[in-house]
């Protein structure tokens, strides 16, 4: 059977302020360690858009999806997979959230989603298709989020610079019975290909992840030694 490597938490000089690589020279070195695609995943927080100039909702958006798109023309060139994805904060508390299965129409019709609350979230998604992984859930300052309010939690984080307490995310989705993703959590050179997923296909859409995810056809979480 033929295997794919995909990133699932890759960040962007161009949108994330903590990350220090560009879209284009984060996918070289993605396609040289022999990954076929990327989930581009930028922070996406108030402090984000407060910073951008004031104008329309639809630019403020354009920016924040700056790495994403610079990293689709990228990815033409060389052939690999770019799925669209965000890592959420709401102004509720510190915790992060990896969310899949949207496109760049629900992010312009959805003003200030920060704003809302995880359960405010869950409700506005309901039926979309669009699921919520809980990032790094026992990081210093993380609160497990309630298990009926996501659909995975993110059992390996391989940013080097962080205890995430892999050990302990995995624990607790095991005994929740939610989905697992394991992401490098990207933001520098040395991150890179500590984390991701092995499937047995190609990913090319936002729904092909979510059904990759949600199905259970991960063949393997890359972990980092």
């Amino acid at each position: 059977m033929t295997a794919y490597k995909y990133e699932t938490h890759f960040h962007t000089s161009e949108t994330s302020p903590c990350g220090k690589v560009s879209a284009l020279d984060g996918l070289h070195i993605y396609h040289n360690a022999g990954y076929t695609g990327i989930a581009v995943t930028d922070h996406y927080f108030d402090g984000f858009f407060e910073i951008q100039a004031a104008g329309c909702w639809k630019n403020k958006i354009d920016a924040f999806l700056k790495g994403y798109r610079n990293a689709c023309d990228e990815g033409q060139k060389l052939g690999m997979d770019i799925i669209l994805g965000m890592e959420i904060r709401f102004t509720e508390n510190e915790n992060d959230y990896l969310v899949y299965g949207f496109d760049e129409d629900f992010l312009k019709e959805n003003k200030e989603l920060y704003a809302l609350t995880l359960k405010e979230f869950r409700e506005l998604i309901k039926g979309t298709g669009i699921i919520i992984v809980q990032a790094h859930p026992f990081r210093r300052y993380i609160i497990q989020a309630p298990p009926e309010l996501i659909d995975g939690v993110e059992i390996h984080n391989g940013n080097p610079r962080h205890n995430s307490f892999n050990e302990l995310a995995e624990e607790y989705a095991r005994k929740n019975n939610l989905k697992m993703l394991s992401g490098s959590d990207f933001h520098q050179p040395q991150d890179a290909a500590r984390g991701g997923i092995i499937v047995g296909h190609r990913i090319n859409s936002p729904e092909v992840f979510v059904d990759t995810v949600m199905q259970d056809n991960i063949l393997e979480f890359i972990r980092a030694v």
